[in-house]
């Protein structure tokens, strides 16, 4: 196998081919498993919860899935094209504990649509194409033997109909919902007095193909919580208190990056001081390729990163070993991301992606340039236009969904894909099983700035700093994870405690810019090893 490695130095990039005939894919790091054979809908948006179940969703537009809703459970459109009676479900509920699927029950159509993980734990979503252009939905989850289902909410809805928008849940709570298709403005839920507030930013980058959809949201752990708000090659800092632009970002070269020129992108793990906040974004198609319906057109391979709290912020660029576009950018308990799903050429919308990119990356943020991603072990199952990669609370990365088509087809070079798989990372092998610590005790519910103790227990003797960082639950779809962000908290040392336990003393982060209000995903690590997590609560 030849495997092609780039290293970047400042104005040089030297190109090192390794051919390495000895290794096959399992040699290479990360195993996968196939979970569910048939989930019976592709899954185009995905949310972990925290009853760790996990919610799948597609739109209701599409004709039947392969999943039926259950006895006397239909729903009746007369509008609808295909469909003028649907009693097909178009959303599950995946239980990982049993990996069992039931049937959710939505009304309105949730094509394109947005969503964000509420304070309460309850998952808002927004939006949609035709019927659900401007619907309010709400899924309150429960434990699996429960029946929790859809709701769509009658006393409010949106107050612009969004399609392609992007949601971030903000330091009080409150959920900013940016942009989507022809809709150059930001509103927020609850609603504010003063409704759909203009972003001129938007309309400023907004080109023939309209490559400021689904914008790159990210809450910064500034004073106020700004947002770093990034549509099509540029960004702007956003106080969503005043609704201004109060800084302009450089662009990035490399073209388009987001909707439907389908790059990716994440915030790298807060840390420290909490004063630091690094944007990455990589992958994207040709600029005019989806215009151009230019199917075969190489993907970019480019990243950028940036220190958005920066006074004077610049983007430093590198190279992935593969163009992408489509790819899903996972934040791992460890601070590392994990780049996985998508194509090497094409760009976003239904038959415009080919040669998939089967082999994830492993992005080290602390290495130097040139030697931060690393070639993962390949997948068998193309994951292009409506798929999602989520992480789990044992620290597999659950992969959904690929439909490439307006409807369900089976009979295709990239087919309706039903099968949900699982990729374990590195840190999850046999060989460092020895070094996976479990959480034995953790507060359910925390306060800002309350200092709190974790116990966990180690096979082997703990020989340095047990880390307890915290990541969100984001709802993954096109490419982004909405509401992604890890958090390493502040710890003291590892001290023994009896009885092989640890206590590790902890400072939750002092306001919501740093972990907005709600239910986190708690792991202990050590030496690269985490912990299946255990759900905790941050409240005001």
């Amino acid at each position: 196998m030849a495997e092609l490695v780039r290293y970047n130095a400042p104005g040089i990039v030297v190109i090192v081919i390794l051919l390495l005939f000895s290794i096959t894919r399992a040699d290479l790091p990360g195993t996968w498993e196939l979970i569910v054979q048939d989930a019976g809908i592709a899954s185009m948006h995905t949310a972990v919860t925290r009853f760790n179940t996990v919610v799948l969703l597609d739109r209701t537009n599409i004709g039947p899935s392969r999943k039926a809703l259950g006895k006397h459970r239909c729903r009746k459109d007369p509008n609808d094209a295909v469909l003028k009676r649907d009693c097909f479900a178009h959303s599950v509920l995946f239980d990982l504990g049993t990996n069992q699927i039931r049937p959710l029950m939505i009304l309105t159509d949730t094509w394109c649509s947005s969503g964000q993980f509420l304070s309460d734990g309850s998952l808002l979503q927004t939006g949609g194409d035709r019927d659900g252009f401007k619907k309010i939905r709400k899924f309150e989850p429960c434990d699996p033997n429960e029946t929790c289902d859809w709701v769509e909410l009658q006393d409010t809805e949106l107050i612009t109909g969004r399609w392609y928008a992007s949601n971030q849940i903000l330091p009080d709570g409150s959920v900013i919902i940016v942009g989507g298709r022809g809709t150059n403005t930001v509103e927020y839920y609850p609603p504010r007095e003063n409704g759909a507030v203009p972003f001129q930013f938007l309309a400023d980058v907004e080109d023939k193909q309209m490559d400021n959809l689904y914008p790159y949201v990210h809450l910064l752990p500034d004073d106020g919580g700004n947002l770093f708000i990034f549509a099509n090659s540029r960004a702007v800092k956003y106080d969503h208190r005043t609704n201004a632009v109060v800084k302009e970002y450089p662009p990035l070269i490399g073209g388009p990056r987001n909707y439907p020129s389908g790059g990716s992108s994440a915030m790298l793990a807060i840390q420290g001081d909490f004063a630091t906040a690094e944007i990455l974004i990589c992958g994207g198609a040709q600029s005019g390729a989806f215009t151009a319906r230019a199917v075969d057109a190489p993907a970019h391979g480019t990243c950028g990163r940036i220190v958005a709290t920066a006074p004077d912020p610049a983007w430093v660029t590198e190279e992935m070993p593969f163009g992408r576009i489509m790819g899903d950018m996972v934040n791992l308990p460890t601070g590392e991301i994990l780049i996985i799903n998508g194509a090497q050429a094409g760009t976003q919308g239904f038959e415009m992606g080919s040669d998939p990119c089967l082999y994830p990356l492993l992005y080290r943020p602390d290495q130097p340039i040139g030697l931060r991603f690393m070639t993962l072990n390949p997948g068998t199952v193309p994951r292009m236009y409506h798929s999602t990669a989520n992480l789990l609370p044992d620290g597999r990365i659950l992969l959904a969904g690929s439909n490439p088509h307006y409807f369900y087809k089976f009979n295709a070079e990239f087919p309706t894909e039903l099968r949900i798989e699982a990729f374990s990372p590195e840190y999850l092998s046999q060989d460092r099983a020895n070094l996976r610590p479990e959480l034995r005790e953790i507060p359910q519910i925390v306060r800002y700035g309350e200092v709190f103790d974790v116990f966990v227990t180690v096979p082997l003797p703990v020989v340095e700093t047990i880390q307890i960082n915290w990541g969100s639950a984001p709802f993954a779809t096109h490419s982004f994870s909405q509401g992604q962000r890890l958090v390493k908290l502040t710890v003291g040392p590892s001290i023994p405690d009896g009885e092989g336990r640890y206590r590790i003393q902890c400072t939750a982060p002092l306001n919501g810019a740093v972990s907005p209000p709600g239910y986190y995903m708690a792991f202990a690590v050590n030496q690269g090893v985490p912990s299946v997590a255990r759900w905790i609560r941050i409240v005001i």
